[in-house]
């Protein structure tokens, strides 16, 4: 009876230990991340910028995602609307003034699950200095080995709204428009196993 009971705890034990599965701590690849945001001019046009040079990390926890976590900086440096004028004029004093806030960044406070492959992500967006939460709807990619690196991947799309405003970045609303459309898609890649 008692090698039974042995046998019956080493087996939950072992059940236990690959129930339950680690975050995974992954670095963002700026090569394969795109922060773009889009915004209207006088009804006539919708621009768009590239904030490139994503530098960040996410966790992710597959099983409970509420253990999982995201945090990005995003340099003005990296601004491109290709248009060099354009990029001049964004990062000036009468829109972003990345002499004085050179980065935008973002930390996630709160994760939670929307569905098969859908996460809900809450968190902190700071630019031009001014911090207010924001909620990403992202969509899980995928995750898994990466067949050319040989080391853990996952990726995601997100996208959310905001008001510029909100964050004292209110030049010329109306005519170019409060609201402010951000879709971002990432890879992210951890360490070797």
């Amino acid at each position: 009876m008692r090698a039974l009971r042995f046998v019956a705890l080493a087996g939950l034990l072992a059940t236990a230990g690959t129930a339950v599965a680690a975050p995974v701590t992954y670095k963002l690849d700026p090569t394969h991340t795109d922060v773009l945001f889009t915004w209207n001019h006088f009804g006539y046009s919708n621009p768009s910028a590239n904030l490139n040079n994503a530098d960040g990390t996410v966790v992710y926890d597959e099983k409970d995602p509420s253990k999982s976590s995201v945090e990005v900086t995003l340099p003005l440096s990296g601004l491109d609307t290709f248009v060099p004028k354009l990029d001049e004029h964004l990062k000036s004093k009468d829109f972003l003034d990345a002499a004085q806030f050179p980065n935008i960044t973002f930390k996630s406070t709160k994760v939670a699950g929307a569905g098969k492959g859908k996460l809900k992500v809450t968190g902190d967006l700071t630019v031009h200095g001014v911090t207010k939460p924001v909620t990403l709807d992202v969509t899980v990619n995928k995750v898994g080995d990466h067949p050319m690196l040989k080391v853990p991947a996952a990726g995601f799309d997100a996208v959310a709204t905001i008001k510029r405003s909100d964050f004292g970045v209110g030049a010329y609303v109306p005519n170019v428009s409060d609201e402010i459309k951000i879709r971002i898609t990432t890879e992210a890649h951890g360490d070797k196993q």
